[in-house]
């Protein structure tokens, strides 16, 4: 078990995805991606699953010491009810919590997820509320694609990455 100090801590830490290869979201896809923190210390997952029947429905999850859920947005699933009984909309975000861990759940702020229904744009906005620096192309098959802002095919990927890279800090 993680205390609330430590999952904040290891929440607040600066990562890198360690594959950059696009993350391509077929329906009924469950990828899980690396990373890692900027000093290598310490390494995370990222979770991403999309349902088979309901494309809408996606799970973006962040997970330290692989197996402690530290944050986890949940996107047009089913409403959830916390431990106290509160129930939440189907779009929601889990934070750990000490002695619950997932448990809990929240409505999303709509000043860090500025726009859940669109998927791609709640891939980034999670990535930047996990303080992942760099992120994958981000693909949904079977769906519309979702690709960063900024890009463009005729320019090397490289070379956008590098930019994206810089542009972010």
């Amino acid at each position: 078990m993680l205390t609330q100090s430590e999952a904040d801590a290891l929440l607040a830490l600066n990562k890198e995805f360690v594959d950059w290869t696009p993350l391509l979201l077929p329906p009924g896809a469950d990828p899980t991606r690396e990373l890692a923190s900027e000093d290598h210390r310490e390494t995370f997952l990222f979770d991403v699953h999309r349902a088979s029947l309901k494309l809408t429905k996606v799970k973006y999850q962040t997970r330290g010491k692989r197996i402690f859920v530290l944050a986890r947005i949940d996107i047009d699933g089913a409403p959830h009810t916390n431990p106290d009984g509160e129930r939440i909309s189907g779009t929601h975000i889990h934070n750990y919590r000490e002695g619950y861990e997932d448990k809990w759940a929240a409505e999303l702020d709509p000043s860090l997820f500025s726009l859940p229904t669109d998927l791609g744009q709640a891939y980034i906005d999670f990535c930047r509320f996990c303080k992942s620096q760099t992120r994958p192309l981000f693909r949904l098959v079977g769906g519309e694609r979702c690709r960063l802002p900024g890009f463009d095919r005729r320019i090397p990927r490289v070379a956008q990455e590098r930019a994206l890279r810089e542009k972010l800090g």
